[in-house]
């Protein structure tokens, strides 16, 4: 479980809950479903980041990283197994529940094999890891959605898209500069043409800080232009962003690798408190309905 990393299964478990709650109130017709839509989804992103780790072995040596199969605790043969495992798991769970999430479920799986497994190996290329995040982001909102969405009216009919691309442009555009900052020498010896390996460092200190800015106004002016009922997310993002920068371009991260990842973790601590922003409120309305029921 630690090799596919069960903060990253966190967040996109949230993206699936946020797919299905934004337009519904956490209030399925059909839990069993919306469950099992749940479990389905988080199969697969199980398979991408585990495939993903198996590959991987090589720079997260170099990196010094923690996971489990760089520090020799798991075999990567046995990795593989599992990984494959919870793929067939996903495909199956997928053409039971039908519809939607069988083409969901197929889209995701491809994405991850072509992002880590040779010849392809899209994570070569910071490019190709911005397309594939994002994308993976919308999925996870299209996949919750499929497993339980109404379709509302109103205003209420921009909330889960401006949300969901909102989200996914944070996941794809800052993600990825942030990711890579740390791991630039694990990402030289493996060949990758990353942004950070081509440029240096300080320019994707810049690029990230600048997009981080860039994304977050963007969602906060649609928000408030389009009056989308939101919540706190888009103040909630901003807020990231700006912590994102300071943390970025002031010495704060450099020197040891856990100082040189405070902009990664900068960079999930705002998706998981903009996720929490949005569907805290709906569990909040969801169990007072309850009661007064």
């Amino acid at each position: 479980m630690t090799e596919a990393r069960p903060s990253v299964l966190a967040i996109f478990f949230l993206r699936f809950a946020a797919g299905a709650a934004v337009d519904a109130g956490l209030a399925p017709a059909d839990p069993f479903r919306l469950l099992a839509g749940a479990l389905v989804w988080q199969c697969a992103i199980f398979f991408v980041y585990l495939f993903n780790g198996v590959t991987d072995v090589r720079e997260d040596r170099v990196n010094g990283s923690r996971r489990p199969i760089a520090r020799g605790d798991l075999d990567p043969e046995l990795a593989w197994i599992v990984a494959w495992t919870a793929a067939a798991a996903a495909l199956l769970g997928a053409l039971l529940l039908g519809g939607a999430m069988i083409w969901l479920v197929t889209a995701v799986l491809v994405l991850g094999y072509l992002y880590s497994a040779p010849p392809f190996q899209l994570k070569k290329w910071s490019s190709a890891t911005v397309v594939v995040g994002g994308v993976s982001g919308l999925l996870s909102y299209c996949a919750g959605y499929a497993s339980y969405g109404t379709g509302p009216g109103g205003r209420e009919m921009i909330a889960l898209p401006a949300f969901a691309v909102a989200a996914s442009l944070w996941m794809g555009l800052v993600g990825t500069p942030a990711k890579d900052l740390p791991d630039i020498a694990g990402d030289r010896s493996a060949g990758r043409a990353t942004f950070a390996v081509s440029r240096g460092e300080w320019p994707v200190r810049l690029l990230l800080s600048a997009v981080a800015a860039s994304v977050a106004l963007a969602f906060c002016a649609v928000a408030l232009l389009l009056r989308v009922p939101l919540g706190m997310a888009p103040a909630v993002m901003l807020t990231g962003a700006a912590l994102l920068t300071v943390v970025t371009l002031t010495p704060l991260s450099r020197g040891s690798r856990v100082r040189r990842r405070l902009p990664y973790r900068a960079f999930m601590t705002t998706q998981y408190a903009v996720h929490l922003a949005v569907l805290l409120p709906l569990v909040s309305q969801f169990l007072l309905s309850g009661r007064a029921a």
